[in-house]
């Protein structure tokens, strides 16, 4: 259980100490290297989406600092007569948290709990708190995992941009454990310029607060912090020599082939003489270009293109040409790969088109047919099967293309 707490070593000890025996790993957030493992079809994985019975979603706010929210909010749980968790990190200071909060809100019964504390001692607050004579508890994150106190149903964290998303996750799951509405609250410095990565944590943390979302979590914080190494030590990190994509690929290959699985086809290449590509000046964030191409090259269908190009147009308006290029070049690689073809490539007023196998009553038809007869030639003398497509004038060679590629498909589904 809790498997985010465990290093790639201690994983590694347990592995060699369970062989042959069936091993189940729990965790709310998975860290990157396990969900990775898991997308990648390494280890099977299965999920628990029904929530326990009569609980409500945590209510989740990232905000800056602000003494007056948070004494409001301490007030309104204690009125309904509840607890809170106060989470200030720092055990050099923890005390002088306290006594301003006891300052600014007298007559409330604060304890305070961390690790340096002794075990009698920390023994004794966190029995207090169970039992309902703690109103406050300023603590560490030594109440990450382990605590079930149903009354307890306010957390406040300060400087929540320190924490990873995971550990977000967990801690807000300290509350709302019982039938009441809880809430959380995740602040940071007014002053502070928050990096990239913690505006993402944060957002994501506020965005996915519904039951089951530690799934969407998990996979958000493999997105921000890379899958880490499948060989080595790391749990987390972006591949330097590969590109993330194409190490999934190669993964996803490796993996296919271990389970004695037919190699996919190849993927199909197109290189033609029209202008395709995402201009800055219409998006004008590079990591943004990156994510559009790369969900472009992930086109399958008309309905994939459809719901991109959607989406496209509401985030960013009309799209230029090149765009739209984009998007047609891209389901048309989809649709010839269906049929067998794995490079489209222009050479003056000609498309080739390279075949990985052969349809000789597609070929057949097609060379028959009174719109092509004049324009298709099959080369036989090629190192591989190949159609030539000799252009029309005045017409691009994508959309004669897209053209060619539909009605070669109907004659191979024929």
């Amino acid at each position: 259980d809790e498997e985010q707490r465990f290093g790639v070593t201690h994983k590694e000890r347990l592995k060699e100490m369970s062989k042959g025996v069936d091993v189940l790993t729990l965790s709310a957030t998975p860290i990157p290297r396990t969900l990775n493992m898991a997308l990648s079809g390494i280890r099977d994985m299965s999920t628990i989406e029904e929530p326990p019975a009569d609980r409500y979603p945590v209510q989740t706010f990232v905000l800056e600092h602000n003494n007056a929210v948070i004494d409001d909010a301490i007030r309104r749980e204690v009125e309904r007569g509840g607890q809170v968790y106060y989470l200030h990190n720092r055990t050099e200071t923890i005390d002088q948290c306290a006594s301003a909060l006891q300052r600014r809100i007298p007559g409330l019964r604060i304890g305070v709990a961390h690790g340096q504390m002794s075990e009698d001692a920390l023994g004794d607050v966190m029995q207090a708190m169970t039992d309902g004579d703690i109103q406050v508890l300023v603590c560490t994150t030594i109440i990450e995992t382990g605590l079930d106190i149903p009354n307890a149903n306010t957390l406040i964290i300060e400087n929540a941009d320190r924490f990873g998303l995971s550990q977000l996750h967990q801690l807000r799951g300290r509350v709302g454990r019982s039938t009441r509405h809880a809430y959380a609250y995740f602040t940071y410095r007014p002053d502070k310029n928050l990096t990239e990565v913690a505006e993402k944590r944060l957002s994501a943390i506020r965005d996915f607060a519904e039951f089951g979302s530690g799934f969407k979590i998990a996979m958000r914080d493999l997105e921000i912090r890379g899958a880490g190494n499948l060989l080595g030590s790391e749990q987390s990190g972006h591949m330097m020599s590969v590109g993330y994509d194409m190490y999934l690929k190669l993964l996803d290959e490796a993996v296919l082939e271990e389970q004695g699985a037919a190699p996919k086809a190849p993927e199909c290449t197109a290189d033609l003489n029209v202008t395709a590509n995402v201009d800055k000046d219409y998006v004008s964030r590079g990591e943004e270009r990156m994510d559009l191409y790369r969900r472009m090259a992930a086109i399958r269908n008309q309905e994939d293109a459809d719901d991109l190009l959607d989406e496209i147009v509401d985030r960013y308006g009309e799209p230029p040409r090149g765009v739209l290029n984009l998007i047609d070049i891209a389901l048309l690689r989809a649709k010839a790969k269906e049929v067998s073809v794995k490079d489209i490539k222009q050479k003056a007023g000609d498309v080739l088109f390279t075949l990985t196998s052969l349809n000789f009553e597609a070929v057949s038809a097609l060379c028959a047919d009174p719109d092509y007869s004049s324009r298709v030639t099959f080369l036989a003398a090629a190192k591989e099967p190949t159609l030539r497509l000799k252009l029309s004038a005045g017409v691009d060679s994508l959309k004669q293309s897209k053209v060619f590629i539909d009605r070669y498909r109907s004659f191979c589904n024929a």
